[in-house]
Formats: structure tokens, sequence, C-alpha cells
């Protein structure tokens, strides 16, 4: 790998044991240029952070080593963990994101990313479940690493999670409104089986939205529309059972 180092000052001690990481968290910076992104993750002003930054032309950038706690998941859960800093590496990747003309990731990041993935997995037995993005688990407040972002080939290379549908065969389930009730609580609750947040009672409408968002964002990329349909349904019924 292309490595180097260049640390922020954003860290929480003490250090932490090699048990405690569980979890991988993938981010985009959001920000309109690569080096504005960098100095944010190291200036104490900003209090952001993350482990790794992969740079445009595929360069990774070392911020905080691994067994610290960055500063890249904010609020957020999965399960039953929660405040993710705790148990969890983050990789930010250089990308302007949906505020600033948010773009396809190139060729050159995703092979630095697999071969940095590979090696954490290894490092600290991580399963690709936890393989996650910042939008998985903060579904209420971000979208990245988006629905550009290839979940997909890094779930080919056991890199992450995906369903094993014929995505064709499945498309034809798609805008095919649940009208019952009982199938649409069905796909909220596959959703909190897999690992989302649970929704706020007060706040359910707007938080179903977000949450299938976040969904589709991972799992039915070229249709984000905060919709149940019956190919959602069908695909967390598969993540589950397969």
């Amino acid at each position: 790998m292309n490595q180097t180092c260049d640390y922020s000052l954003n860290f929480g001690l003490p250090k932490r044991s090699k048990k405690k990481i569980k979890f991988v968290v993938l981010h985009y910076t959001g920000m309109k240029n690569e080096f504005s992104a960098i100095k944010r993750l190291q200036e104490p002003k900003f209090k952001v952070s993350s482990h790794y930054l992969i740079k445009k032309n595929g360069e990774i950038i070392t911020l905080v080593p691994d067994l610290y706690e960055a500063w890249h998941a904010g609020l957020s859960s999965w399960e039953s963990y929660s405040s993710l800093n705790k148990n969890s590496i983050g990789i930010e990747i250089t990308n302007p994101g949906h505020q600033f003309g948010y773009r396809n990731f190139s060729k050159k990041q995703i092979c630095s990313l697999e071969k940095l993935l590979k090696h954490l997995i290894k490092k600290y037995q991580i399963k690709k479940e936890y393989i996650l993005g910042h939008s998985d688990i903060s579904p209420n407040r971000k979208k990245d690493p988006g629905e550009k972002f290839p979940w997909q080939r890094l779930a080919k290379k056991n890199l992450a999670s995906w369903h094993n549908l014929d995505q064709k065969k499945i498309k034809k389930f798609r805008k095919i409104k649940i009208l019952s009730k009982v199938d649409k609580t069905k796909f909220i609750q596959n959703l909190y089986k897999i690992g989302y947040n649970k929704l706020k009672k007060f706040q359910f409408y707007k938080n179903e939205k977000l949450l299938t968002r976040a969904f589709q964002r991972r799992f039915r990329q070229d249709l984000v529309d905060g919709n149940i349909d019956k190919e959602c349904l069908l695909i967390s019924k598969n993540l589950l059972f397969h």
C-alpha cells in the first residue's frame, strides 16, 4: 500500500485494546478540495478526525493510529453498540459529496481501500457485516459514502455484505408500493435485525423515510427515494437469511 503518516491531534485517550475494535466505518470527506479536508481532520478546533484518509490518487494517509479513538462517527449506533468511535476504525475517502458535486470514487481509491480493508479485517478479525457506511450508523444525519460507493464490488471480494438476489429480476418489483401495514412493518423490523437504528416514535414518519433512504443508498443504489416498495422488502429479507 502507498501509505504515509501525517498525524492529527484529534483523538481520544487512553489507548484501546485490539479486541475493542469491531467495526470499520467508511466516509466521504464532503469538502470542495482535498487539502481542506485533510486540514480539517488535523486541526484541534474542528474536533473531527479519522484513522485513515484515501486521497484521489489512491495514497493512504494515516491520521490517527488504530489503537486510539478517532472522532469520525459522532452520534451513531449499530445493533447494540452506540457511540461507535469507541469500537471502530474510520476511513475517509476524498470526494466532494452530495453538497459539492458528488462523483464516482476513483479506481485508485477503491483499490487502495480494498488493500486497507483486507489488512484491517485480518488484523482485528472484523466481520464483513461490520464494514459500514456513515449513513448506516447515523441514518438521520448522514448520507456518506453514498449511492455511488461500490459496495457490491467490495462484497464480491468478501469485504462487505450484500444481497445475492438477481438485480434484473427483482427490479420488476420496484415502485410496487407495499400497501399492507404488515409488510411495511416487516421491512422496518428487518432493518432493525440487520443492525440499523430504532426509530423514535414521535418522529416515526420522518425517520422511517431517512432509514429507508440509508438502506437504499447501501443496498438499492440506483433508486434512493425513501419509499418502501416490494424490491426493498425482498432485499431486506435476503440479507437476513442468505
